[in-house]
């Protein structure tokens, strides 16, 4: 299958989703919400993957949302209706159209293997909100983060504030929020909010990858319950967290993969594991 904004790649239990439209900036057009988690889905039902990486072309992981198309989609076809009650219809279609947008990076987040965003240039506006959906960044020395909104009067709306006030403290949240200022690759890897910069794109890509292999060859039950555990904790008090584990792993823990890992480990091979089962429901339209 060919997208519009995405290239998809799968080889060695990786799928490596790239963004394609590298002389817009891989700005976010109509096309980009609903491929992604068309691919995210197939990638899920089909059990094709162990892990996913993100990555992009040309000079910005993305420019964000591509604000004149956007404009299009809020905007109520039904040529029956007088104008004056599509006015009343504007903010109900709104409501539903960013709903329809955190959906399509909360999609990253819900899945059931790790998401790697490997970011080069910028990631601006829209592209925060699509970095902090996955479970971990990695960035060029030369890239920067920037909570564009502010700039053109917006507040961020697709999920950067609920996920990056988890992520780095609250009052550096607030101050990318309110001045729009850009947030360098080393000053985002001192607060914790990327896990490792490198020197340029190509050592970047080389170098998720290599960490999206190290994933792969784990017990694939084993990553995604700790997937599972780790955002629910994350979300709940600690008795919580410690009951949700007990639960998960007394009806998830396999004998037999662990016998497995151990014995892998200690022939110094490659553990010979289950992948996940194939999710059996309809794919989304």
């Amino acid at each position: 299958m060919t997208y519009t904004c995405f290239d998809l790649s799968i080889s060695d239990h990786i799928a490596h989703i790239k963004l394609i439209r590298p002389e817009r900036r891989n700005s976010m057009i109509p096309e980009f919400w609903d491929e992604l988690p068309k691919i995210i889905e197939k990638i899920e039902t089909e059990a094709q993957a162990r892990v996913i990486v993100i990555s992009s072309t040309g000079p910005h992981f993305t420019s964000g949302l591509d604000t004149s198309a956007f404009g299009s989609t809020i905007q109520n076809k039904d040529d029956t209706m007088t104008p004056e009650k599509l006015a009343r219809l504007k903010g109900v279609k709104f409501y539903e159209t960013v709903a329809h947008m955190q959906k399509t990076f909360s999609c990253l987040e819900n899945c059931r293997v790790p998401v790697l965003a490997a970011i080069q240039g910028g990631a601006i506006g829209g592209g925060v909100d699509l970095i902090t959906a996955c479970d971990m960044r990695y960035m060029t020395q030369d890239s920067f983060l920037t909570i564009f909104e502010i700039n053109i009067g917006m507040t961020a709306d697709v999920g950067t504030f609920p996920r990056l006030c988890k992520l780095i403290p609250e009052g550096v949240v607030k101050e990318l929020a309110f001045t729009g200022r850009r947030m360098h690759a080393d000053e985002a890897k001192s607060l914790g909010l990327v896990n490792q910069v490198f020197e340029d794109h190509e050592a970047l890509i080389t170098g998720v990858m290599e960490l999206a292999k190290q994933i792969a060859s784990k017990a694939p039950l084993a990553i995604y319950g700790s997937k599972r555990i780790i955002n629910y904790a994350r979300d709940h008090s600690t008795a919580d967290g410690l009951d949700y584990i007990s639960i998960w792993n007394a009806s998830m823990l396999q004998h037999d993969e662990v016998q497995e890992a151990m014995q892998a480990a200690g022939e110094k091979r490659a553990g010979d594991f289950v992948d996940l089962p194939p999710i059996k429901r309809k794919l989304a339209n």
